[in-house]
């Protein structure tokens, strides 16, 4: 594991590396508006895709690494992961971009632009909870890459079933809310939660070309 700062227009943004021996791609994911990389499903892929060839690079925004509580503007969050690019494919290999939450959004809108060869989204947002009418869907529908969503079951942005057809694979995590936590009365624990999520990501970045 290797830290490293790197400045962007938006300010300084920080990326945690966890690397592979035989890589044979770079999954760069950031965190949503309301936490960091300390999220467990960032975590977990970090621990576990190293040794199915994918090296992981955790990034922190740079609101985040500035001390700031409340992430701003969409247009400012691309600033930000438009400046930690070149970084990010300097080890030469395809880039998937992901995140969760807001970072999901934010990695759909500038996969095209950035080149990136997949994206994956975490708690894709769908909508704010409550408010169905205002759908990001044409966000996710516009990746222009091949894109894997990873939902909980329960998620108030966005339930599985709410989700529109289109040209991305979707994998449930059953009960899971928005932080992919699952209820104690719920048929799976956490750690199966969690592999739900793990194992999905494995397949799919072995299914890419």
């Amino acid at each position: 594991m290797t830290f490293e700062i790197i400045g962007t227009d938006a300010g300084d943004a920080r990326v945690t590396w966890h690397k592979a021996k035989r890589a044979r791609f770079v999954l760069a994911v950031s965190h949503g508006a309301g936490g960091g990389v300390e999220a467990r499903d960032l975590q977990a892929l970090a621990r576990v895709l190293p040794d199915h060839g994918v090296t992981v690079a955790l990034v922190e925004q740079p609101w985040r690494v500035a001390g700031k509580k409340l992430a701003p503007a969409p247009k400012t969050l691309d600033v930000g992961w438009r400046g930690i690019w070149p970084a990010l494919v300097k080890p030469g290999l395809p880039v998937i971009s992901g995140g969760r939450s807001a970072g999901a959004r934010v990695a759909c809108r500038t996969a095209v632009e950035l080149g990136a060869a997949a994206v994956l989204a975490l708690s894709f947002p769908l909508h704010p909870p409550g408010k169905p009418e205002k759908s990001r869907a044409d966000e996710l529908l516009g990746s222009g890459v091949p894109t894997l969503v990873v939902q909980g079951g329960n998620d108030p942005f966005g339930k599985p079933e709410e989700f529109p057809d289109g040209a991305f694979e979707l994998v449930e995590v059953p009960y899971g809310d928005h932080g992919f936590a699952v209820p104690k009365r719920a048929e799976i624990t956490q750690e199966e939660a969690v592999t739900v999520i793990t194992d999905a990501v494995v397949k799919w970045s072995g299914s890419l070309a």
